[in-house]
């Protein structure tokens, strides 16, 4: 079973959603075979270095108030930690460009590093409050998985891989991915949204049935 799994490593419902579902395969064990690809997907494309504060983003871009962040914010925290992923609101307090990250993605997927990375990016992000447009970031991030830091560094320093990522990106904009996370199973079916680990799990179980059936 393949999925792909549409995301940006800034989107907090991602990270909730990527526990969901790893979850749901898990409670799925010797049932399933999955082969997961993440693919990009980046919420604010044009944000510039140093990236911007989050709840001036947030009004700015949605119009909300700051007692709306914030009950949202204390919402997802919330959801991370039913599923095990830790948000902590004091330490992340900016919204950045994440463009270069997933480049490093579309380049781990070859090292079969992929998921590691996406995990350990999210966590420098949502947990650790960490800049995931910093060079020196990703180079310590990706060091850290078991990632080449010279290449890493050599990447970074380039436009390697820029175009496979604007092309996956547009790909998916172009079937109609909006939003993220957005989970595609067999690139056939669509599971949109940060869903709990039950309805991950059963759409698993109706779609492995049914490719059994036929």
């Amino acid at each position: 079973m393949r999925i792909d799994f549409v995301s940006d490593v800034s989107c907090p419902w991602c990270a909730i959603g990527l526990s969901s579902l790893e979850a749901a395969i898990g409670r799925l064990k010797g049932e399933v075979d999955v082969d997961m690809h993440f693919q990009p997907f980046e919420l604010n494309p044009q944000m510039g270095k140093g990236g911007q504060e989050i709840v001036e983003h947030l009004s700015m871009k949605y119009g909300t108030t700051p007692q709306q962040i914030a009950q949202s914010q204390e919402m997802i925290r919330a959801r991370g930690a039913e599923v095990g992923f830790k948000f902590d609101l004091a330490t992340r307090t900016h919204i950045y460009n994440t463009f270069d990250a997933h480049r490093l993605l579309h380049w781990a997927d070859g090292e079969g590093r992929q998921r590691e990375l996406k995990h350990a990016l999210f966590a420098a992000y949502f947990t650790e409050g960490r800049d995931p447009s910093s060079h020196e970031v990703l180079v310590d991030v990706a060091t850290k998985v078991g990632l080449d830091p010279e290449r890493v560094r050599s990447i970074l320093a380039s436009d390697e891989f820029a175009q496979d990522v604007r092309e996956r990106e547009r790909f998916y904009q172009q079937h109609g991915i909006h939003a993220v996370p957005a989970v595609i199973i067999n690139e056939r079916h669509l599971i949109q949204g940060g869903q709990p680990v039950e309805v991950f799990e059963q759409a698993l179980r109706q779609l492995a049935a049914d490719k059994s059936g036929g």
